[in-house]
């Protein structure tokens, strides 16, 4: 049962999402299913790189951000989808053990002009790595629908 509806959004909130860190095993596994350039998966080709090592893909990274924003923040709202990014960005690699700490911020919430039913909320996810260094940040809009729908 959710219990975020569009009227508890208020712009300016920043919400702490939790924090994972990347298992070894699992980023590669990922890599290799979906992304299998050699700076993800080659130990060899990866070291010679400016990165030294094998990187997480970027996909991933956004994944587990993705996971953290939905046990945030999605899962107790009222959300019926999005129509998408508006921007996408990967700051820095991200190493296996890296440890990834979420939040994101409400940059606004606008009513819908032609359904009564809902809004939309416009908001910043962003990624920092245990040094603080930001790793991903997107933009992007979520629909919640109102709590009063009659």
């Amino acid at each position: 049962m959710a219990t975020i509806y569009f009227e508890d959004v208020e712009e300016g909130t920043v919400r702490d999402l939790g924090s994972y860190t990347v298992p070894e095993d699992e980023m590669r596994a990922f890599s290799e299913r979906y992304d299998p350039q050699p700076i993800h998966v080659d130990e060899a080709a990866a070291a010679e790189t400016p990165f030294g090592d094998v990187i997480a893909s970027g996909w991933y990274t956004a994944s587990v951000c993705m996971r953290l924003f939905v046990d945030g923040f999605l899962a107790q709202s009222d959300s019926i989808g999005s129509p998408g990014l508006e921007e996408l960005s990967w700051s820095a690699p991200v190493y296996a053990g890296d440890t990834l700490t979420v939040e994101n911020e409400i940059l606004s919430a606008e009513p819908s002009t032609t359904r009564e039913d809902r809004g939309y909320v416009r908001n910043e996810t962003r990624a920092y790595n245990q040094d603080d260094e930001l790793v991903l940040s997107w933009i992007g809009t979520n629909i919640l629908l109102c709590r009063n729908r009659d």
